[in-house]
């Protein structure tokens, strides 16, 4: 029987659950040699399925760096059962979509089909991972291709950006590493380098086959047991890694370039790993924050104070907070572009964005709170929307979190976060806290060095 105080709370309870959003439930399946299976059936006729692998720049030497994206490159070459043509050509034979991508933490092999090509995808993905027979020729082809990619990535501002960030946040420590390594390496990788870290790190239990769409689990569990069942639980002797921690040191990086009209900055505080029973809260920081662009209309219109500040004045081009978690820790901060012809409005800019951020910590209202709530929930919501977009989360989720957590749990938790679990969040992070500072353009001398930046992280309290 319900207590009288839990009756009287059921139209509350019905009411936040009934905002919560349907999911199909996620089957999980653990193969004995602990390759697993995670799949969402979501209907339709076709489905998104792929390997997620738990590897990435984190996990090389300074010795590798960039091998781990070499071997992405590296798995479409040929196998010992298809040539790159032959691959290519099934490929476009099954009207389907075959990619792969590397990052700090994850390399992802994935594959989006139509429903009755599931089972080949599941094979020709084996296949990639397993049997790739990374030829010399292949390798020294592939070096100009990527050397042409890292020019491609220099000319990225924001890209560089966080590479220096990520540098100077973890000095001296495998987050500081760049996913593409530096040019000397890749200009040496050899065939023996990409053997070597496929042996130390493609073993099953940091392995998962996520999918979403028309699948079934069943047959999923089946494929794999078939394709995926003799993947080695262990590294063979001689190749063992022992996991380091990525430490958080307060530092910066200015790369001055007087022929550049913008500057570009990237401020970042210490933010918090994917387990973090705090994450959440700090995403719904980063809600409140909101964004800016002065080419985009709607920002005009935030109800962010920040944002609106910045349309009322000529401080900056955009604005953008961010909240980038991995396995150990994470970053939090603004990534903000501004023209640097006037030094007040350059320290006004910063001024205005560090106070916001700090104000933070002194508590919102219940009614921003709400809206950021909403904005928080209707991003996550979008970040599903799509098989391989739920493929993604599900992966991502296995790898990070060792489960899927649902919508509706997800939802729930950032639910239950009120106003003052929130500021002691910000408080955590962001009060008389170091900070990691990188930044690219002209007149950067008229930013304040990182000692200013670092004041700007708490107010004299009366």
């Amino acid at each position: 029987m319900l207590s009288r105080g839990a009756a009287r709370n059921l139209p509350t309870l019905a009411r936040r659950f009934s905002s919560l959003p349907a999911q199909a439930p996620t089957a999980v399946t653990s193969l004995p040699n602990e390759f697993r299976i995670a799949s969402e059936n979501t209907g339709g006729e076709t489905a998104t399925v792929g390997v997620w692998i738990d590897t990435g720049s984190r996990y090389e030497s300074d010795a590798n760096n960039g091998v781990a994206h070499f071997l992405e490159h590296m798995a479409f070459k040929g196998t010992a059962k298809r040539s790159q043509m032959q691959l290519e050509k099934e490929v476009e034979n099954m009207g389907a979509h075959l990619n792969a991508y590397t990052s700090r933490e994850q390399t992802v092999y994935y594959a989006k089909v139509l429903k009755k090509d599931v089972p080949k995808a599941v094979e020709m993905l084996s296949d990639i991972l397993l049997n790739s027979t990374f030829s010399k020729d292949a390798v020294e082809r592939e070096r100009d291709v990527i050397l042409r990619e890292m020019q491609e990535v220099d000319s990225q501002i924001e890209e560089v950006v966080f590479d220096r960030l990520h540098e100077v946040a973890f000095v001296g420590t495998p987050l500081a590493r760049t996913i593409l390594g530096p040019e000397e390496n890749i200009k040496s990788i050899s065939v023996d380098d990409i053997v070597n870290y496929v042996k130390t790190h493609y073993t099953a239990p940091r392995m998962v086959l996520a999918a979403s769409g028309a699948v079934d689990h069943d047959q999923l569990v089946q494929l794999s047991a078939e394709y995926f069942g003799g993947v080695p639980k262990t590294a063979p002797p001689g190749f063992s890694f022992e996991y380091e921690a990525s430490l958080f040191s307060g530092a910066e990086v200015r790369d001055h370039n007087d022929d550049m009209e913008v500057g570009h900055f990237a401020l970042a505080f210490e933010g918090l790993p994917w387990t973090d029973p705090d994450v959440f809260g700090l995403m719904l920081c980063q809600s409140l924050l909101g964004t800016f662009d002065r080419k985009s209309l709607a920002t005009q219109f935030s109800s962010s104070p920040l944002s609106s500040e910045l349309a009322k004045q000529n401080f900056a081009h955009t604005m953008q907070p961010f909240c980038t978690c991995y396995n150990d820790t994470g970053l939090f901060g603004v990534y903000m572009t501004s023209p640097m012809n006037d030094k007040d409005m350059v320290s006004e800019l910063f001024a205005r964005v560090q106070e916001e951020i700090v104000s933070l910590t002194t508590g919102v209202s219940d009614q921003d709170l709400e809206r950021a709530k909403r904005q928080l929930k209707y991003n996550m919501l979008q970040q599903v929307d799509g098989t391989s977009q739920n493929a993604e989360e599900i992966g991502r989720q296995m790898l990070t979190f060792g489960r899927r957590m649902s919508m509706a749990e997800t939802f729930a938790r950032i639910d239950g976060i009120d106003a003052e679990n929130l500021q002691r969040v910000a408080e955590k992070v962001i009060w008389d806290q170091e900070v990691a500072f990188a930044a690219i353009g002209p007149n950067l001398k008229y930013t304040g060095d990182l000692n200013a930046l670092r004041r700007g992280t708490y107010w004299n309290r009366m």
